[in-house]
């Protein structure tokens, strides 16, 4: 009994050395290992807890006068090159390819019906019909069929050559050498300049035409100013003076929405004031369908003769428009006297025949046509320099 008691006193001192050995073992495990490095003392310029912070230092301080401002630059504004527009000697001819289409149509048909073996009246009715589709008009269509008639059977002409120079003759003709179709820009005695109104609906080019007209006027050597007489649209003023910018014509204008009449004679007054060869006004587009504002166009007119004549009144129709442009043409006839037409976009077009018509319906001359967009693609209407190119080699 006494082995059995000793025996479990020694296992419960076992157990208790064993668990003893374990704990310890654990928190040598979980105590972190004692760090070597050495804290830096804190920098004595920095304040620290419980000390007052150092007094701040003083700046210099400069005053309004003793501040060194860097040098101003002096930035000259750039001013654009002048455009040099292209001489209008000759300029027709230069463009001559600008009425391909119409040669096809009027040039190139007619001589390909007229070199036929036999030209009976159906061939004949061919010919008018080509005519008529370009706008050359009936009444001027049928005299122009009944000359080719006689002079081809009377003549016998049949080669290609002796046929193109038989149209052309003819048609030379029927638009007429005889009209005068000078532009009358030229300063009068008086040293009073020229003055040039350009009317016309709106659609038809006119105050591009304008700018373009005022190119041609600083090519032969003009001193021009421009007039912004259409104030009822906002963007022809600032599209007329950018014209007058590339040829350093200077642009009169006046407010948006403004009195027309009233831009129109500041114009001139300011023409004459300069000196000025020409006064171009671009006048508002007017339907023609409008008594109030084809009256107005009237009124324009009537306020700058305060100053003189005018000397040009130039109606700028559209070609392609054919019957319609002759209506417009009527009506502003009736309202200004016109002095000479201009027709544009004759480029790309079938209705070069529209130069004979126009001018037997209102017996005035063509004086200008436009042959595209570029900048000198406005020329002087010379008859048989437009009959080479219709007919063409």
């Amino acid at each position: 009994m006494e082995y059995v008691i000793l025996a479990v006193v020694i296992a419960v001192i076992a157990v208790g050395a064993v668990a003893g050995l374990v704990v310890s073992g654990r928190r040598r495990k979980e105590l972190p290992p004692k760090s070597t490095a050495t804290i830096a003392p804190p920098t004595p310029s920095e304040p620290q807890v419980g000390e007052e912070a150092a007094p701040p230092r003083e700046a210099p301080v400069q005053t309004v006068e003793e501040v060194q401002l860097p040098a101003p630059v002096e930035v000259t504004p750039e001013v654009p090159a002048l455009e040099v527009p292209e001489p209008t000697a000759g300029r027709l001819v230069r463009l001559r390819s600008r009425l391909s289409r119409s040669q096809n149509s009027i040039g190139k048909g007619l001589l390909t019906l007229l070199s036929r073996d036999r030209l009976d009246d159906d061939t004949w009715e061919e010919i008018e019909d080509t005519l008529i589709t370009a706008d050359i008009g009936v009444a001027p269509t049928q005299e122009l069929v009944e000359r080719l008639r006689t002079r081809v059977k009377v003549l016998g002409t049949r080669t290609p050559a002796e046929l193109r120079t038989l149209l052309h003759e003819e048609l030379v003709a029927l638009i007429g050498t005889e009209a005068d179709r000078s532009l009358k820009t030229a300063k009068h005695e008086d040293d009073r300049p020229a003055v040039v109104l350009v009317v016309g609906v709106n659609g038809v080019g006119k105050t591009t035409t304008s700018g373009k007209l005022g190119r041609v006027l600083v090519a032969d050597g003009r001193k021009v100013v421009l007039g912004a007489a259409d104030t009822f649209r906002a963007a022809a003023a600032d599209q007329l003076q950018t014209w007058g910018e590339r040829v350093g014509a200077r642009t009169v204008r006046g407010p948006e929405g403004g009195d027309p009449a009233s831009v129109a004679f500041d114009a001139v007054k300011e023409g004459i004031a300069e000196g000025a060869d020409t006064v171009l006004i671009d006048t508002a587009g007017r339907l023609h369908t409008k008594t109030g504002l084809m009256d107005e166009l009237g009124k324009v007119k009537r306020v700058v003769e305060k100053h003189g004549p005018v000397d040009e009144v130039l109606l700028v129709l559209d070609a392609t428009t054919g019957q319609n442009g002759l209506v417009q043409a009527r009506v502003f006839a009736e309202v200004v006297d016109i002095t000479g037409i201009v027709l544009t976009k004759l480029d790309g077009t079938a209705k070069g025949g529209i130069v004979v018509q126009v001018q037997r319906e209102l017996g005035v001359p063509v004086k200008l046509i436009g042959l595209g967009e570029g900048a000198d693609d406005l020329a002087p209407f010379e008859p048989a320099a437009f009959v080479d190119a219709l007919i063409g080699d």
